[in-house]
Order: C-alpha cells, then structure tokens, then sequence
C-alpha cells in the first residue's frame, strides 16, 4: 500500500533540469527537455501516482469516470468560421474577449490553492488513504490550483492566456473585460445528495462541476488554435500568432492532467461506499449518478441553448457597427 501514498511535497515536485518556460520576458510555470518538449509543471510524481491509483482501481473492478469531452458537442456560437469572419472583417473584439475571459476564469481556479477541503475518510466506510481521494486535501487540489492560477513570480494558465492574446492582437488592442456572470441552474441550492451532509455533497458537486468545465475548455480550447493557426488571420502578426497557439498547446498539456485526474476522483467515489447521515450507507455509485445526469442534461441541453441565444443578441449588435453590417452578418449566419 505504502507505494500508493504520497506527501504533498512529492505530489507538488517538478521535473529536475528543464529549461525555463518564458514568454515574452516573463517566467511560466513548466519548462522543456532537451528534445524541446513541454513538460507541464507538478507533475514529477503526480503522473506516476494517477497511474498506480488508476491501476489500483481497474484490480478493485473499478475505471475513471466514463466521461469525455464529446459529451458537449454540439450548439456553440460563434463558431470557429463564424469568427473567422468576424475578424477577416476587422471585428476582433469578441475573439479578444474570449482570451481575456478564459484567463480570468483559469485564475478563480487557484482557490483550489487555498481552501481547505473537508477530510473524506469519516464519511466514507471504505479505507481511501491509498486512493487519489485520499489526496485531495493534501496536494491534488493545490496542485491544480497553482496549476490554473500561479504562484508569486511564475505564471500559469492565467498568465499563459493573457500572454497568448496579446501575441496574436498585441497589447491593449480591445478594452478590458471580465467573465459574465454564471447562469446558473435553476434548481440551484437544492440538495441532490441529502444523504451526505452538506459540506461533503458540495465536494462531490465541485469535482463533477470542474469536470465539466474542463471539457468545455477541452473545446474552447481546439477552436481557439484553429482560429489562431488560420493562415489569412493576424496577417502582420502572423510568427506570434502561431507561437499563441502553441501556448495554447502547453495549457492544454496541463489540462490533459487535470482531466484525468478528475476522471479518476469520480471513478474511485462510484466504488465506494458512503456512510448516510442517518446512520446508514449508500453506494458511491448510486451518488455519483444521480448528480452527475442532471448536470450533463444542464451543460449539453439547457444552458448552452441560453448562451447561444445571448450570444447572437451581442453579436449582432456588434456586427451592426461596421460599415457593411448587412453583407457581414449574412457571411457570420451562413458560417454555421
């Protein structure tokens, strides 16, 4: 068991002699090998351990969630020629808003870094200290939320996204502008779990929930270097927008990790089993289910058909600015 077991300061160790990962002038987190390829950050031991716990689990008859990003395909506006359009007509500011959102969000997640967790073991009648589970409190969790939001002197996703669209636009081309607020769920405050107590049903809830947000990013993120790769785009920045798509490259690299780990949290919480707050127990599984379809029905169905449409409004509006909004608005809805 005791290879199964890790400290946080292992869990936190980096690959020794990498070069430095700069861009720009400033310090990122990770760095490469010799061979020049990208190493993302905290993953010395960390990758290793994903494995032994995943190998653990398939012998306990368990796997990862069964879960990808293909689960939310489907309605996303703009779409990647729809804003090929918009900036072949000199409309950059919504591709703009996009990168400078998706890095404001990656820094909300460094509270990862700074909550403290509740311990799972006491509520779970299962010994966990040998599972990814059994870490979350002491490494897992930070680790990702340094991963998404920092630490003093080094930057991360936040850092990495907002350097990434200043190579493709150059600095300040657009104003500022912050993430719109959350749409939420409409049953939001109720309790899927009442068999748990709060505190525990709201940690099964943000694992699910970063998952699904991670594979929206999985998505976002292929369109975002599709654009940024697009031959006749960024033409006098042409070099710097390749070099953001490949920093768009090394975030997904982290990501990838993220996503499996996650994957892996939600596969070992179905093979357990929880002790009730009336005393009794309930299958991880039986938990995990419930939750999990209503929130795939929410981010596959219900919200997206929300954002779309409040998409279109902004945009159109947008459109209807340049000078020839009436034959660039029916080149955006014939790119769908």
């Amino acid at each position: 068991m005791d290879d199964l077991v890790f400290t946080e300061d292992e869990l936190m160790r980096d690959h020794p002699g990498l070069s430095p990962h700069v861009v720009a002038g400033r310090r990122m987190h990770g760095g490469f090998h010799p061979d020049g390829t990208y190493q993302p950050p905290r993953a010395l031991v960390r990758e290793p351990a994903l494995a032994a716990w995943e190998a653990a689990l398939a012998t306990r008859g368990g796997s990862p969630l069964a879960a990808d990003a293909s689960l939310l395909g489907g309605l996303r506006l703009p779409t990647v020629e729809q804003s090929r359009v918009l900036l072949r007509h000199g409309l950059g500011e919504t591709f703009w808003n996009s990168l400078t959102i998706t890095g404001k969000i990656e820094a909300r997640g460094r509270l990862l870094a700074e909550v403290q967790f509740p311990d799972l073991q006491p509520f779970i009648v299962d010994d966990i200290h040998a599972m990814a589970i059994g870490h979350l409190g002491h490494g897992l969790l930070k680790a990702h939320g340094l991963d998404e939001g920092g630490e003093p002197g080094v930057g991360a996703h936040d850092a990495m996204w907002f350097a990434a669209r200043d190579l493709a636009f150059g600095e300040g081309a657009y104003p500022d502008v912050d993430p719109p607020d959350n749409i939420a769920r409409p049953e939001v405050g109720a309790r899927f779990m009442p068999e748990l107590t709060p505190a525990i049903e709201g940690m099964l809830s943000l694992l699910m929930n970063l998952l699904v947000i991670e594979f929206r990013a999985e998505i976002g993120f292929a369109a975002t270097q599709d654009i940024l790769r697009t031959s006749d785009l960024f033409a006098d920045r042409r070099a710097a927008a390749e070099e953001a798509a490949r920093i768009v490259d090394r975030i997904r690299a982290d990501e990838d990790i993220h996503v499996r780990s996650l994957r892996l949290y939600l596969g070992e919480l179905e093979s357990v089993t929880f002790r009730t707050v009336d005393g009794g127990t309930v299958p991880g599984r039986e938990l995990i289910d419930r939750f999990w379809d209503g929130l795939v029905r929410w981010a596959t169905v219900d919200q997206p058909a929300i954002i779309a449409e409040q998409q279109r409004e902004l945009l159109q509006r947008r459109v209807m600015a340049h000078p020839d909004a009436h034959d660039v608005w029916q080149q955006f809805l014939a790119a769908a």
